[in-house]
């Protein structure tokens, strides 16, 4: 049975495939066929958990492969504060993507933000939402409720290993965001000050010699 997480991203799938790590009984990767094209985008091992928030842009493929085969885990961290996280690598990543020159193609540079995380945020949400319609075999994950939902899925999937290592997991912040940093100023009046004193220091110089 193949196993795939999708989310929006920045609500704990990184962790959560570490916590996955401890099961014996099947594989677990975060990402690892983003690169890919075609079939082999999709090409995962039998007994194999998936988590990739990039999968959400590509779930007619995923249904056309998997459909009511695989298992599917929604897994949802409460939308303000994924929303502040992509605040956090605005610049950059899936969010960068989402916006500009992206899936809102000419949105202005200037546009708030939060607002668009948001707007980003229910977009992922609601795309996994109508996709699991007619699933069968799926389950929602709160990262806020994370050590009763991670072993409500441990057993639902049977998963074989040691549980108390996969929740002790989500005690560590993996691959956190870190606030922007902002561009340091130029010391301008510094300098300036540096270079009248240069320019008083070397004057009776200059008048000597003129």
């Amino acid at each position: 049975m193949n196993i795939f997480v999708l989310c929006t991203g920045r609500c704990g799938s990184t962790t959560f495939i570490k916590a996955c790590h401890h099961i014996k009984n099947f594989t677990s990767a975060h990402e690892s066929k983003t690169a890919m094209l075609g079939e082999n985008r999709f090409d995962y091992p039998v007994n194999h958990i998936e988590a990739d928030n990039r999968l959400c842009w590509l779930l007619g493929r995923l249904d056309k492969i998997y459909g009511n085969d695989a298992f599917y885990v929604h897994l949802k961290r409460k939308e303000l504060d994924t929303a502040k996280s992509f605040v956090k690598r605005y610049s950059g990543g899936i969010i960068k993507a989402y916006r500009g020159d992206g899936i809102l193609m000419g949105l202005p540079e200037e546009s708030d933000p939060m607002a668009v995380s948001l707007d980003y945020c229910d977009t992922i949400n609601s795309n996994i939402q109508l996709f699991l319609k007619d699933k069968t075999s799926k389950l929602e994950v709160n990262l806020e409720n994370i050590e009763q939902d991670f072993t409500t899925f441990w057993k639902v999937i049977g998963a074989q290993g040691e549980l108390s290592a996969g929740l002790a997991e989500f005690e560590t912040v993996y691959n956190p965001s870190k606030p922007p940093q902002l561009k340091k100023k130029k010391k301008i009046i510094p300098r300036i000050f540096l270079k009248l004193k240069r320019l008083i220091v070397s004057l009776p110089e200059y008048i000597k010699n003129t």
